[in-house]
């Protein structure tokens, strides 16, 4: 439902639930929503994504920076910086907290994690000519490096508070966002205030949130309850409908596609999955297209696609996608030709534990759909499913013990160099969960991140796309689509493709 223009209201506190909840406060070392919808409005990043609709491409905007330029070579960015910004405790930002907190990210000190390290690869340095400018020199040209900017989990922290304590933010929040830190009950709530001295003046509009941490079967009984105001990630089929049959006319209903994807993994340094046969043959006897139509009735995934976002900028189209093993309309051949290929590889009687989230709404059906499709060709597989703490510990134990695993990407925008990051070499990415080695890949990976010709880079991404999902050490099962529903005294958000965008609550204020 499309919001009309009204002037913002200010006051009030924002309710809203997050299913799930933070393991610890440093968004450099985060990859979750629950993360992002509960911390996100304590801190800003140098530059931000607009809020979009699924048909168009990301927007970038500033958000401490007030201006950049990027050099004729593209090996230069330099950001001024909004002046007067403050961080909560009152200390002013400079340029020297935005160097500090890209060098943690980029090369992260002992005890300190960082899971998008592998995106700054190609700075060279990082400059402070004064307070207010931020020069990143890179070694190569990169075509994601604004969105890299733009990613809600690059935090801006004080230089100082690192500098005495590299692994400060891991328990601590200190930003210099639209709400300041007030409490967190675990297991319960996360609460902020509004922050007086924002840089952004006027904003935000609410007097403060409160994010209550909850199971999904609570956050559907009360958001159908009128108890809350919101839930930002999106609902699956069966709440959407129970919620908004509730709610009636006070459901507000935004609906997009999601850069959000199942994604099946094999773990390549387990026989017989170091065998791109083998890998190929599993993913050959998946029906996607009927998947889709039938896991969308019941769960978030129902949308058929490649590596990138089905319908996005770069991603392949229809006919190109059922050209690509494991995508073919006629089921039937394609399975049999993975029962030909498990026999020609010797493991005609294949059998294999596929380990999974345990998920009623999402990830145990798709599980369990892709244990029937297996069983069709002749392949015994136990579904295995684990709290998300227990399957995150297997998934990155070192060595791997699992089989296969039913993991997800999601990404904040639409961009190869971030769609494509987890098929990189092991060697070179911590998202790259199947242990592979393919140079190959690696190759075109940086051969289009600094293509400049869109022509040429479009050339370079298909044929990364279609190496990887031939050789499938890791390959997309469905892609999802993202149904929110707030109450109609919410206004100010604005659905995204990404449940990790617009989530500072800057704007969002309260009808009353």
């Amino acid at each position: 439902m499309a919001q009309t223009a009204e002037a913002p209201q200010t006051g009030g506190v924002l309710k809203f639930a997050v299913v799930g909840e933070p393991t610890n406060y440093d968004c450099h070392a985060q990859s979750s929503f629950s993360f992002i919808h509960a911390v996100r409005p304590h801190y800003s990043t140098l530059l931000a994504i607009a809020a979009t609709d699924a048909a168009k491409a990301p927007t970038v905007k500033g958000d401490l920076a007030q201006s950049w330029t990027v050099s004729e070579d593209r090996l230069t960015y330099t950001f001024k910086l909004k002046p007067g910004v403050r961080f909560h405790d009152g200390a002013a930002l400079t340029s020297e907290d935005v160097r500090a907190s890209y060098e943690r990210i980029r090369r992260p000190p002992p005890g300190v994690s960082s899971v998008r390290a592998e995106r700054y690869a190609d700075i060279a340095s990082i400059e402070t000519p004064d307070s207010q400018t931020v020069v990143f020199k890179l070694a190569r040209p990169n075509n994601a490096m604004l969105l890299n900017f733009a990613s809600p989990f690059d935090c801006i922290y004080r230089a100082a508070k690192l500098a005495e304590d590299a692994i400060f933010p891991q328990s601590n929040v200190l930003g210099t966002g639209p709400f300041v830190f007030e409490a967190h009950v675990p297991g319960a709530q996360w609460r902020g205030r509004r922050y007086a001295d924002y840089h952004d003046k006027g904003k935000p509009y609410l007097d403060g949130y409160t994010a209550l941490l909850m199971p999904r079967e609570q956050m559907s009984r009360a958001l159908a309850a009128g108890e809350l105001h919101a839930e930002f990630r999106g609902l699956a089929p069966g709440d959407f409908e129970r919620v908004t049959r509730a709610l009636g006319k006070r459901a507000a209903v935004q609906e997009s596609q999601w850069v959000c994807a199942t994604v099946l993994t094999f773990n390549t340094a387990k026989k017989p999955f170091d065998r791109g046969r083998v890998r190929r043959a599993l993913s050959l006897a998946i029906d996607r297209w009927g998947g889709a139509a039938a896991l969308s009735k019941v769960t978030m995934a129902g949308v058929v696609g490649g590596l990138s976002r089905p319908g996005s900028a770069m991603s392949l189209s229809e006919q190109d996608l059922v050209a690509q093993p494991g995508f073919a309309k006629d089921i039937e051949t394609s399975r049999a030709q993975a029962r030909k290929q498990l026999q020609e590889a010797g493991v005609a009687d294949l059998s294999f534990t596929l380990t999974n989230r345990l998920s009623e709404t999402l990830y145990g059906p798709v599980g369990d759909f892709l244990v029937e499709q297996w069983r069709q060709i002749g392949v015994t597989v136990r579904h295995e499913r684990l709290e998300p703490r227990a399957f995150v510990n297997i998934l990155t134990r070192e060595p791997p013990v699992f089989d296969a695993a039913l993991d997800f990407a999601c990404d904040h925008a639409d961009e190869p160099n971030l769609q494509f990051a987890r098929y990189l070499s092991y060697d070179r990415t911590p998202a790259n969960a199947s242990h592979h080695i393919d140079r190959a890949l690696d190759n075109l990976f940086d051969r289009q991140s600094g293509e400049a010709e869109v022509r040429k880079r479009r050339e370079l991404v298909r044929e990364f796309e279609r190496r990887a999902l031939r050789l499938a050490y890791s390959v997309p099962v469905l892609w999802w689509r993202r149904a929110v529903v707030t109450d109609m005294a919410v206004r100010g958000w604005h659905i995204t493709p990404s449940h990790y965008l617009g989530q500072d609550l800057a704007e969002v204020w309260l009808a009353r």
